[in-house]
């Protein structure tokens, strides 16, 4: 499944203008990675940038007559043909760029599209979870009657090669954008299972892949898989899943965000509610001062229920939210590895023709005020995943889990 690690809010219109947005960029770095801008030329293709391309004034415009300069150098002595339009994307992405943000993007259209298709699980692909554990791209889960499932693929299968390049040293991201593709075309993948080396071409299909799956262990325990915070989905299939564990009285719940990037701010703040009445689950800051706490509602059908949350390298952003509130509140323990460590905040915001800014606005705490940013969140009890666990399909982290909700 394509994962991204993010935790957003969706566009609510235009809490910051664009001007305002465009000021979080550094001049100096501004100039020399825009691809150039032209006030009249470019109008046509930029008409934001001809009121900015003016020299700056108490209003707070950004000088960019070396901008101007920059193109003006081009158009006289580049060798080749000039296209304005993608001068003016250079342009866009050169100033998000500045702000040294990771987390701040700018996406074209095609690439706002894909964007939030992925936080809502629709996407063209192959059907495979991935998650990266012990320096290597596995195979989590296969969706059933996807692509991957009727190739073969497994989980705990070890991505090596996709397309015949190596993936060793791929982060999840760049693995899923590799093996995403338009419908109908192929996607050759070499895996090791075990001592063995496969190979598979895989025909990407539209896929649809629910963010919350859950079944009951012939023990008793139920088991909660989030693989994203989607803005549609996640709450009502999380509270579905509570109120069988609920009906069935369930020993204790294993909340699984093993390889969860993120998601929506208030899907995370919802599912805790499952847990909490009326508790701080997250607060924002911005330059240090807290500008809004959110607390859960009055119906925790979960409330008082054994739980342990399994985490890893992998989970991050509104994954740690829901994993922190749980922990700081009490309600849960954490299994597994050290979290991932993104605390901040992104607002999407849409631009003209389909194009869309992803902002940082804030940075989240923890109810007991921690910002994880790069420190991540340490379980409870610590176990890892060989790779020789992984590749035969063994998970210690989940048989924790289940013996600590067993005693």
């Amino acid at each position: 499944m394509e994962s991204q690690t993010e935790v957003v809010r969706p566009p609510v219109g235009k809490r910051f203008s664009l001007k305002t947005l465009l000021l979080t960029g550094l001049l100096v770095a501004v100039v020399s990675f825009i691809g150039g801008t032209r006030a009249g030329s470019l109008a046509p293709y930029a008409p934001w940038l001809k009121p900015l391309l003016a020299p700056a004034t108490s209003g707070g415009n950004l000088d960019l007559s070396g901008v101007q300069q920059v193109y003006d150098v081009l158009k006289r002595r580049y060798d080749g043909t000039l296209d304005p339009a993608a001068l003016v994307e250079g342009a866009k992405r050169g100033l998000v760029s500045a702000t040294g943000d990771p987390y701040t993007a700018y996406f074209d259209p095609a690439e706002a599209k894909a964007f939030m298709s992925s936080l809502e699980g629709k996407y063209s692909g192959v059907g495979a979870e991935l998650a990266r554990r012990n320096g290597q791209i596995f195979v989590v889960s296969v969706i059933d009657e996807s692509p991957a499932k009727k190739a073969g693929l497994q989980p705990g299968d070890a991505i090596a090669k996709v397309n015949d390049q190596d993936a060793t040293n791929w982060s999840v991201d760049k693995a899923v954008t590799e093996i995403r593709g338009p419908k109908g075309t192929s996607v050759k993948l070499t895996i090791v299972r075990g001592r063995e080396i496969k190979e598979f071409a895989i025909v990407r299909d539209v896929i649809t892949n629910p963010s919350v799956r859950f079944e009951i262990t012939p023990g008793n325990i139920g088991i909660l898989r989030i693989s994203r915070f989607g803005e549609t989905d996640t709450v009502n299939l999380a509270r579905q899943a509570a109120e069988q564990f609920k009906q069935k009285n369930v020993k204790g719940v294993v909340v699984d965000l093993r390889g969860n990037g993120g998601g929506y701010l208030n899907a995370a703040k919802d599912v805790a509610g499952l847990w909490l009445n009326n508790k701080v689950v997250v607060s924002e800051r911005r330059g240090g001062k807290v500008q809004e706490t959110l607390k859960s509602g009055n119906s925790a059908l979960l409330v008082g229920v054994p739980t342990v949350v399994l985490v890893d390298g992998a989970s991050a952003s509104a994954s740690e939210i829901l994993a922190g509130a749980l922990k700081d509140n009490g309600a849960a323990t954490l299994v597994g590895t050290k979290t991932f460590g993104k605390g901040s905040v992104q607002q999407i915001e849409n631009l003209p023709a389909g194009a869309m800014l992803k902002v940082t606005v804030a940075q989240w705490y923890t109810p007991a005020g921690r910002n994880i940013s790069k420190e991540g969140i340490v379980p409870d009890v610590i176990v890892d995943i060989t790779p020789a666990q992984s590749t035969q399909g063994v998970d210690p982290q989940k048989d924790k889990a289940i013996e600590l909700l067993s005693r």
